[in-house]
């Protein structure tokens, strides 16, 4: 695995774009315990899937009975028993684990030690190498200002391929539209896939509008949201005269930092802005983390999966 991620690695790192840094294999693998909880303790070979279908491994033999799949007839035995014979095979045992990625404009912006794109990639990183080193499959949807891309899950070293092809995809820094993550939500809901873990990558930033799809998603899955933030979106800072820049929009607005009510009206917009998705996350008890560009997000990984195995 590795040599897959060296593929990163070329990406032209600069102080404007310095990538997540570092990620030692012994964290991955001491993160394992936490996200093996995250998906319910279900692993690859871990379990044994629920009812008959498509696999490797042989369930039994019986007579063909009107309705079965044609394509299932095992000639082999109807020719030894003279009676049409149909194969039921055990269902793959492998776990598909999605991964939705938010690619928008809005990701770009950092004042601190990095980019929330940045930090996005880290963490995106984290969960495929995990997902890739238990052989399950790993979906990748990226979204954001309406560059919807899928990898369709694999396991392995393909299913890390298409996320390492997912975040060597840019995007412009600024304008574009709003970004949803609906629509990702809605394609892991339509999926056909067995329950596992879905991990969103976000900044959560935009029109609230995917709660009915984070509903039907958190019903058949185990999920973990991955909220990344820059402190600056928290509170300004008095700076004087200031001009802000929507990214997703472009659209700009000059303000005043050194007025004090504006800076405590700015902060308390924010802090309800973010209890509102936090809220969402309670409602439907999917885990919750904050990655800050601010410090070690590998640290604040750990520290809130709690690798001692609580699930609080």
């Amino acid at each position: 695995m590795t040599s897959d991620l060296a593929l990163i690695g070329r990406r032209e790192r600069t102080a404007a774009r310095p990538g997540p840094g570092p990620i030692s294999d012994d964290l991955v693998r001491r993160l394992e315990v936490a996200l093996t909880r995250r998906a319910g303790g279900r692993l690859a070979g871990d379990h044994r899937g629920h009812g008959l279908g498509d696999g490797l491994e042989l369930d039994r033999i019986r007579p063909y009975e009107p309705g079965d799949d044609v394509r299932k007839i095992d000639w082999n035995a109807t020719a030894r028993s003279l009676v049409p014979q149909v194969r039921e095979d055990v269902p793959d045992r492998r776990l598909t684990a999605w991964l939705l990625l938010d690619t928008s404009p809005s990701m770009h912006f950092g004042t601190a030690d990095r980019r929330k794109a940045d930090v996005a990639e880290g963490a995106a990183l984290v969960v495929g190498r995990f997902v890739a080193r238990r052989s399950d499959r790993l979906g990748v949807v990226t979204f954001g200002a309406g560059h919807e891309r899928i990898s369709p899950p694999a396991g392995g070293r393909k299913g890390m391929l298409g996320l390492l092809r997912a975040l060597h995809g840019d995007v412009p820094d600024e304008g574009g539209g709003t970004t949803s993550m609906a629509g990702a939500l809605r394609t892991v809901a339509a999926s056909r896939t067995t329950g596992g873990l879905v991990t969103i990558v976000s900044d959560f930033r935009g029109p609230v509008d995917w709660r009915a799809g984070l509903t039907a998603v958190a019903g058949r899955h185990s999920m973990l949201a991955v909220e990344v933030i820059d402190p600056r979106e928290e509170a300004l800072v008095d700076v004087g005269e200031l001009t802000l820049v929507d990214p997703e929009t472009g659209r700009s607005v000059r303000v005043d930092t050194s007025d004090g009510r504006l800076r405590s009206a700015f902060a308390d917009g924010a802090a309800a802005e973010r209890a509102a998705v936090a809220a969402e996350f309670r409602r439907l008890g999917i885990r919750h983390l904050r990655l800050s560009t601010e410090g070690s997000w590998l640290a604040a990984l750990a520290g809130g999966l709690d690798t001692t195995g609580r699930t609080s």
